[in-house]
């Protein structure tokens, strides 16, 4: 492999630090994104006491709201309405809070996505700039009747343009598997909130 890598020439690096960034981002989020890591083993179960007591008049402590929010990475959007029920604010308001606090969620599971994404689409643009240089050195160099010259120059070219390919495929393909996870992620997140809000305000007109 390293041997590919020298005869490649210098324009295979970047496309192997791409590469790496990559399978980072990938290994990274399809961890982040797991269903037990957004919703771990019986924390929809805590958050809809909490929303019982408060429904039932009973007294719910911030200490145990904000614990709520320390749940998973998803927790502070579930926190966000209880303290708004706790504070006695309207639906109005703490739909208003709700939006604000879904943005923010929102952007964590989408995190690095843009990211993959761009790698999808610069590997191969990398991989034709290594094609260049290699068609350069052939018909740039004094040496371009050499046979050494010209097989060298060739297998930059055909080495870079693999290798771009060969980074771009999966990386798109990992791109649109995240992306649905967390298109899937955030349709749960949704529709636990909707659950909940409805439960603590169950007159509003609005429980989205």
């Amino acid at each position: 492999m390293y041997s590919i890598l020298l005869s490649a020439g210098w324009p295979i690096w970047p496309l192997l630090l791409i590469s790496i960034i990559g399978l980072a981002i990938v290994i990274e989020r399809a961890w982040y994104l797991r269903q037990i890591h957004l919703f771990p083993k019986d924390s929809l179960e805590t958050v809809f006491g909490l929303a019982n007591a408060i429904s039932q008049q009973k007294t719910v402590s911030e200490p145990e709201i904000r614990a709520v929010s320390q749940l998973s990475p998803v927790g502070s959007l579930f926190a966000c309405i209880l303290r708004e029920k706790a504070s006695g604010n309207p639906a109005d308001s703490a739909l208003e809070e709700l939006q604000v606090s879904a943005q923010s969620t929102w952007l964590r599971l989408e995190r690095y996505l843009g990211v993959l994404a761009t790698i999808a689409t610069v590997a191969p643009l990398l991989g034709l700039f290594g094609t260049v240089v290699g068609m350069i050195e052939i018909f740039g160099s004094q040496g371009v009747g050499s046979p050494q010259q010209l097989a060298h120059g060739i297998s930059i070219a055909l080495y870079n343009t693999a290798f771009g390919l060969l980074i771009a495929i999966p990386a798109l393909a990992a791109w649109r598997g995240l992306r649905a996870m967390a298109n899937q992620r955030q349709h749960e997140c949704e529709e636990f909130t909707r659950q909940l809000f409805k439960k603590l305000y169950p007159h509003s007109a609005d429980t989205k």
